[in-house]
């Protein structure tokens, strides 16, 4: 009995494959690059900031009050601490609010209505200024009126509540966008008004990306200088308050003692810049931490 070979089957590989591989790995590799070119300065600009602003940052930096005269080494910066977190939170207080309420606005009534769109457009444009042009208009319009009683911590609030305002707007239409259109509706089913809906179906569901984009708009906020230059002045005592006296901040006190030719004047500057690294990096991840927190309470785990 004669057993016939079976031919052998050869499967060459098609050319469109090799060559989606390699398009992929060159895809790949560029995307290691780009990160790489990204993260490699940044790392570079935090790393050098540590080592020049740890010898400096002490408690007493963080307690005691800048010597009046640059020359002079040692001081702290107390004021620009605290001016720091109350003008950032007056700004806050402005800015938050109102961009909520236009997010909602903007998503629950106007529609693609042509004072809708306006609205985005201008939201678009207002987020693209520079934001020395803010503390101009805040200098033209409040500082200039008042005189000599315009320089306040308020002043400084309203520059930078102007630029955070675009920021809620967006984020707050953009995650009100996200929920489901079927939760509106069975709302409006159960006899609810469109406000009662929004204000217990809605916004809640947004709330967590809400809350995240809002907090990175107060670390954006904390860290200008420009806008601060124009309207808040400059003192080297605690001021808590924000509408009498003038006011300092360490973004502030970074570009005034960075300028300076002393060297105690330019360790403060680097213990200032770590300092306020520190208080960015802080509101940043709170809101990752809240954005989290609220995702577990919300899927049940």
């Amino acid at each position: 009995m004669t057993v016939l070979a079976r031919p052998s089957i050869t499967v060459s590989t098609r050319p469109g494959v090799q060559a989606r591989k390699v398009r992929n790995g060159l895809a790949t590799a560029l995307i290691i690059a780009a990160f790489l070119i990204a993260v490699v300065p940044l790392v570079a600009v935090i790393a050098w900031v540590i080592q020049k602003g740890s010898s400096v940052l002490s408690w007493n930096f963080l307690t005691k009050d800048p010597p009046i005269i640059d020359q002079l080494p040692g001081g702290g910066m107390a004021p620009a601490i605290v001016g720091t977190l109350v003008i950032t939170a007056g700004a806050a207080l402005l800015a938050i609010p109102l961009g909520i309420l236009g997010g909602i606005y903007l998503n629950e009534y106007s529609g693609n209505g042509p004072l809708g769109r306006l609205v985005r457009f201008l939201t678009e444009v207002m987020t693209g200024i520079p934001s020395i042009v803010m503390g101009l208009f805040i200098y033209t319009f409040w500082v200039l009126h008042f005189k000599e009683s315009g320089s306040t911590g308020f002043a400084g609030s309203l520059a930078l509540a102007a630029l955070m305002l675009p920021i809620v707007i967006r984020v707050t239409d953009e995650m009100l966008r996200l929920v489901p259109d079927e939760l509106r509706e069975g709302g409006y089913a159960l006899g609810a008004r469109r406000s009662r809906t929004i204000r217990t179906v809605v916004l809640p569901h947004a709330l967590p990306g809400v809350t995240s984009g809002s907090l990175l708009a107060v670390a954006r906020a904390a860290g200008e200088t420009a806008p601060l230059l124009f309207t808040i002045g400059i003192t080297s005592k605690v001021n808590v308050n924000l509408f009498r006296g003038t006011n300092t901040a360490l973004s502030q006190q970074i570009f005034r003692n960075a300028q300076s030719p002393f060297v105690g004047a330019r360790d403060r500057a680097f213990g200032a810049a770590l300092a306020l690294i520190a208080i960015v990096f802080a509101f940043t991840v709170l809101s990752r931490i809240v954005l989290a927190w609220y995702a577990r309470r919300t899927s049940g785990t």
